[in-house]
C-alpha cells in the first residue's frame, strides 16, 4: 500500500522558514520523480518544484531561489526547505511521487502552510 505522509507546516511570519518533508513507503522511491504542489484558497493546484531520480531538480518561477527540493533515498524522504516565506506562499503543501517502473501518481494528503505579514 502506497503512503506519502507530509509534515512540518504550520503558520509562520514573513520571510521566516520552514521545512517540510515527505515519507513515502509502498513503492521503489529511488525509482521514482518526487515533487511538490500547493493549492491556495479558492485556486488550482500549482506545481512547485521536482527532483528526478538522478537528483536533477525544477523550481516553479514563484520560488525559484528560495526553495530547495532535496531527497534522501536511504530514508525514502523528501524535504522541501522554504526560505523567506511570504504570505502568497500560504496554502495546503501536497507530496507527489511518479514512479518510473510503471508510471503511477501518488498524493499525499497535504500539509497546512499560513504565512501571515
Amino acid at each position: 500500500q502506497v503512503q506519502l505522509v507530509e509534515t512540518g507546516g504550520g503558520l509562520v511570519q514573513s520571510g521566516e522558514s520552514l521545512r517540510l518533508s515527505c515519507a513515502a513507503s509502498g513503492f521503489t522511491f529511488s525509482r521514482a520523480h518526487m515533487s511538490w504542489f500547493r493549492q491556495a484558497p479558492g485556486k488550482e493546484r500549482e506545481w512547485v518544484a521536482t527532483i528526478t531520480d538522478d537528483e536533477t531538480t525544477a523550481y516553479a518561477d514563484s520560488v525559484k531561489g528560495r526553495f530547495t527540493i532535496s531527497r534522501d533515498n536511504t530514508k525514502s524522504t523528501v524535504d522541501l526547505l522554504m526560505n523567506n516565506l511570504k504570505p502568497e506562499d500560504t496554502a495546503v503543501y501536497y507530496c507527489r511521487a511518479r514512479t518510473l517502473v510503471n508510471t503511477y501518481y501518488y498524493w499525499g494528503q497535504g500539509t497546512q502552510v499560513a504565512v501571515s505579514s
